[in-house]
């Protein structure tokens, strides 16, 4: 069986502070976006009980780091699985800040549940995918969230940008989250960010809605602002870093003409469209 996990970006990100358990409280909207993996589960016939196998992008590392890996292995010590293989056709820009690894966790605990009728409860999943990740549960249901917490506390928000061009950048920078915590300069004061994103006017949110990693991410990548900078001057609604970066996204009411760099991997997601083709210059 084959699915196709998505990616997400962030509209406004506020860290709040760091918590007892070292990681930081935060609020977030995650919105999907469908820039896709490819992820292939199969009975193996073999004796060895997991199998992975890549494509696309290169994916460094042993596969015990891997994320799948991982997920496999917590969700087998809960339902016994038979021998698998497993392939993954990376096409998602790993430390992007656009969720890919994540959602390959997601949606293979979705698939494993599926396909074994392993009737794992929503608490199982989320317990399980909250683990592996702080956003990795949002990509369970794969809809607009108001995220708190870490990033795995949910509730609805009221939000469709279907009717939008939204084009991704990625420029090739590979963030780490850990380094951008270490530059960020935590606020005392923030403003209502799911207000903002429900009542105000997309046109209006770049002088409301923030990023807070947005500067130390800046300031140690300036080309990474200079491609926010960009977005704007090509019309952009509203454009963020998503995440802790280096993706940039720009939020657009007409498709977007711009000169992208192909050193560059990018992506537009067209208004209406289910089956969405990569963005050509």
């Amino acid at each position: 069986m084959i699915v196709f996990p998505t990616c997400k970006i962030n509209l406004g990100l506020n860290v709040l502070g760091k918590r007892e358990d070292s990681f930081h409280n935060i609020e977030t909207v995650f919105y999907p976006v469908n820039w896709c993996d490819a992820l292939e589960i199969i009975e193996a016939d073999n004796h060895s009980p997991f199998t992975l196998t890549t494509s696309g992008l290169k994916i460094d590392g042993l596969q015990e780091s891997n994320l799948l890996y991982k997920t496999w292995e917590l969700i087998s010590h809960l339902k016994p699985l038979p021998p698998l293989k497993v392939h993954l056709h990376k096409n998602i820009p790993m430390g992007a800040g656009i969720g890919g690894g994540s959602s390959d966790a997601a949606f293979m605990t979705n698939l494993f549940d599926k396909q074994f009728n392993l009737m794992l409860s929503d608490d199982q999943k989320h317990e399980v995918t909250s683990a592996l990740g702080s956003d990795c549960a949002f990509f369970l249901n794969n809809k607009p969230l108001f995220a708190q917490g870490r990033g795995n506390e949910f509730s609805p928000v009221n939000l469709d940008l279907s009717s939008y061009y939204i084009l991704l950048v990625y420029p090739n920078i590979h963030s780490v989250t850990r380094d951008a915590f270490e530059g960020l300069r935590v606020k005392k004061t923030h403003g209502d960010l799911k207000n903002c994103i429900e009542n105000t006017s997309i046109n209006k949110w770049k002088d409301f809605l923030f990023n807070d990693f947005e500067e130390p991410i800046f300031k140690k990548y300036p080309v990474i602002g200079e491609l926010k900078n960009y977005m704007y001057d090509s019309g952009a609604l509203y454009a963020s870093l998503s995440g802790s970066g280096s993706t940039v996204y720009g939020i657009f009411e007409n498709k977007p003409v711009m000169n992208i760099d192909r050193t560059y991997k990018s992506y537009l997601q067209i208004p209406q469209t289910t089956h969405l083709p990569p963005f050509k210059k």
